[in-house]
């Protein structure tokens, strides 16, 4: 029996050796991980709820995460689906394309023209950071609906004027 126990000792003393030289770069923080776990201050039982609170916290933040990444994706199908329309425009109604296209790049260049490209520049940054928020609260849809409003009445009376 005494063979055995010195067998399993010598085993343990073994497996203890090598686990020691596998963490040797580990030994100042599993130190301190000791001291942390047995409470040797006071503080360390709220230190170790709020570090369990925050790892819990993260699926929340892992969440918002997969929203954001989803939100880019569909931000960038809409973009590719305006492109495709601008493509499919251009070969079914070349005309209409470069009516289009004319006025667009007019409007810009004289956008350009009347505003310092500083400003400018400030505006747009400031627009696209504040474009999330605006989609959020609803406001960007609040005054598309007035703006397809006010489109819809000046088409009915255009209608009106050439009955």
């Amino acid at each position: 029996m005494a063979e055995g126990d010195n067998r399993s000792t010598n085993l343990l003393a073994a497996e203890t050796a090598s686990l020691e030289e596998q963490l040797q770069g580990w030994g100042e923080v599993m130190l301190m991980a000791d001291k942390v776990l047995r409470w040797e201050r006071a503080w360390f039982p709220p230190a170790i709820m709020g570090v369990v609170s925050l790892v819990f916290l993260t699926t929340e933040q892992q969440q918002r995460f997969h929203e954001i990444c989803s939100n880019l994706v569909k931000t960038r199908r809409r973009a590719v689906g305006w492109w495709k329309r601008l493509f499919t425009l251009k070969e079914e109604k070349p005309k209409m394309y470069f009516v289009t296209m004319i006025i667009s790049l007019a409007a810009v260049a004289w956008v350009g023209q009347q505003v310092h490209n500083l400003l400018l520049t400030y505006l747009i940054v400031t627009f696209l950071l504040l474009l999330p928020g605006l989609n959020q609260h609803g406001i960007i849809s609040k005054y598309i609906g007035m703006a397809k409003r006010e489109i819809n009445k000046l088409l009915k009376q255009k209608e009106k004027k050439n009955e």
